[in-house]
């Protein structure tokens, strides 16, 4: 059963094919990842799927409804959410300021509510922070939690914004390049923050260049090349796979 199932995705962009008849399946509680070349369509792919760009043709369905079509908040009302690949955190809030703002579409209190400090509306700050504790925890970033995003370093940024999104409690999540600008140990960190967050039934779509991680995480793995879908399937076959080897695995075959 698929929790994510893409059909006959197409989308142009004047004389661009960004992206050609592109479909997969992505299984609960995994984590998928697509790979290709620069300039494949893979970015697109996740535009696409949250509701930044419209398809010209094809459909995405998310537990049996509809994506296509909806706006990018809609699409995280029914539970899918992303990141991106340039920094998208408010750099004046701090990390645990960040990861509280991930939750709020899904906060139930009023903005009456919240300027009077009703009961229930400091009763569910508490809960948010006690969450947002355990999001921090989770990544391994919790002792930078009053630091200003803004005097973060690059790799310990990509980090906070895997938290804020997890924070929006999705069902499934959309990483697009987790790993850029990590070092070697951040980057293992963040393979096991990753297999933590499946395995407290998440379900991960992400884009990523380090091969090394994408193999060590990935229960399967699709791959395009100028928009099309050229293989899909578990690490170990797409290693060996001629048609990756010509158009991706080349020019980063070394770090396999």
């Amino acid at each position: 059963m698929s929790l994510l199932r893409v059909r006959g995705l197409d989308k142009r962009f004047g004389g661009v094919h960004a992206v050609r008849d592109l479909s997969f399946d992505v299984h609960p509680q995994t984590i998928k990842a697509l790979i290709g070349p620069n300039g494949a369509g893979k970015s697109t792919v996740f535009n696409l799927l949250t509701g930044f760009e419209r398809p010209d043709s094809g459909s995405a369905t998310f537990a049996d409804a509809e994506l296509i079509g909806l706006r990018p908040h809609e699409v995280v009302r029914r539970g899918v959410v992303r990141t991106f690949q340039e920094s998208r955190l408010f750099d004046s809030m701090t990390v645990e300021e960040n990861v509280l703002a991930g939750m709020h579409l899904r906060l139930r209190a009023s903005m009456l509510g919240a300027a009077v400090r009703a009961p229930r509306v400091r009763a569910e700050e508490r809960e948010a922070r006690v969450e947002a504790a355990h999001v921090m925890r989770m990544l391994g970033i919790e002792r930078h939690a009053h630091r200003k995003a803004g005097d973060l370093p690059h790799g310990l940024r990509r980090v906070v914004e895997v938290a804020r999104a997890l924070a929006a409690r999705p069902k499934l999540l959309l990483l697009d390049e987790p790993a850029a600008g990590l070092d070697g140990r951040e980057t293992e960190d963040l393979a096991d923050a990753l297999l933590r967050i499946r395995d407290t039934g998440v379900t991960l779509l992400i884009v990523e260049h380090d091969m090394g991680l994408v193999m060590e995480v990935s229960d399967e793995i699709v791959v395009i090349d100028q928009g099309r879908k050229i293989a899909e399937g578990p690490p170990l076959l797409i290693q060996k796979d001629p048609a990756v080897l010509e158009a991706y695995l080349g020019e980063v075959g070394d770090r396999v």
